[in-house]
């Protein structure tokens, strides 16, 4: 995620900023050019002094606090975003607490489509490919219903369960599962690490590589994950992988390390934004590395992985230092980091 400035008055704005909190212009994000912009209002529409040649109306979902993304105004145009036009099923938000949760799972789905829309990746709706188009169904539990919403996907359908936009709800499930990380965020890039398996690895030539890599995919799913959960990960599974839950299933271990890509590629040009360096005052020059340039345009995974590892020692050293968990508890040994350059390849459309 990068740093934006009001083009306005030059003041630092976020991606979530729906206003300017100096200048107090409206801004709306142009996913198009990746770009944060002020806005100025004429019967309806909204130009931007950054783009002057076209006029823009909101998404549908801004009206509802849950987008602040512009689409070009344009006769019998879509009125939802590049990100909103993927949902299938949202909450009754009537009920003020189903909104509530709503918008926050939006913003995280939000700096999911940042990443996705960077590296370019393909973004066909249902309509576009009834099979395996991507759609959200974002559920809430129902009182009479025999078990709660499971956050899942299936042939491109992504299933978010609305509960784990409450911050103790979605703890306390961390803890009974023994996961050292819960995010909605992180749920987002897991989910969307197993649609794009189906596009880009099954029957196509990255298959004997991922095979290679990560195991046997034809295994039986539902065993794999019944025998995880009675027996656990094996022995030494951190040399291999880089969760517990990777063990479970070669498809688990993939999208368990794509969600690990676009954490480490967004939270290293979030820090290159800031101008943060490593520079840690030891003797440890494998940490005295510098983050300054674009992992989403970078050739190199080792490149993006030599910036993270110390900028990941620096954020869990000061999460310590405030008193809270790691930020980053996980470890990238070099099989691991093998399976994200697999990663990196295959979404920069390079891998063989």
């Amino acid at each position: 995620m990068k740093l934006f400035a009001c083009d306005h008055c030059g003041n630092t704005v976020y991606f979530e900023n729906a206003t300017c909190e100096r200048c107090g212009h409206q801004l709306g994000y142009l996913p198009d050019k990746n770009a944060l912009v002020s806005l100025v209002e004429d019967g309806g529409l909204w130009s931007t002094p950054a783009f002057t040649d076209d006029a823009y109306v909101f998404c549908e979902n801004a009206h509802h606090g849950a987008c602040n993304w512009l689409i070009r105004a344009e006769p019998g145009g879509d009125i939802y975003c590049a990100a909103c036009r993927h949902n299938e099923t949202i909450p009754a938000i009537d009920d003020p607490l189903n909104l509530t949760r709503w918008q926050i799972i939006e913003r995280a789905k939000k700096r999911l489509f940042y990443s996705l829309l960077r590296l370019g990746l393909p973004l066909e709706t249902r309509n576009d490919n009834p099979a395996h188009g991507l759609s959200f169904r974002f559920l809430a539990d129902m009182p009479v219903a025999p078990m709660p919403v499971l956050t899942g996907h299936d042939s491109g359908i992504i299933t978010i369960a609305l509960a784990e936009a409450d911050d103790a709800e979605r703890e306390a499930r961390r803890a009974s599962m023994g996961e050292p990380y819960r995010t909605l965020l992180g749920h987002f890039r897991h989910e969307i690490g197993h649609h794009y398996w189906d596009l880009l690895v099954h029957r196509q030539p990255t298959l004997e590589r991922f095979r290679t890599l990560f195991g046997d995919e034809t295994a039986d799913y539902n065993l794999s994950l019944q025998t995880y959960y009675a027996n656990g990960a094996p022995l030494g599974w951190p040399q291999t992988h880089i969760s517990a839950y990777a063990t479970a299933h070669p498809w688990e271990d993939f999208a368990e390390t794509f969600a690990h890509y676009l954490h480490i590629t967004d939270t290293v040009e979030m820090a290159s934004a800031f101008g943060v360096r490593a520079r840690p005052s030891t003797a440890d020059a494998a940490l005295a590395v510098h983050v300054d340039f674009d992992p989403y345009a970078e050739t190199s995974a080792q490149t993006i992985v030599d910036n993270w590892v110390p900028l990941a020692s620096m954020l869990n050293n000061l999460n310590r230092a405030m008193g809270h968990p790691d930020a980053y508890p996980f470890i990238l040994t070099p099989q691991v980091i093998e399976k994200l350059g697999f990663v990196h390849e295959l979404v920069h459309r390079r891998a063989s």
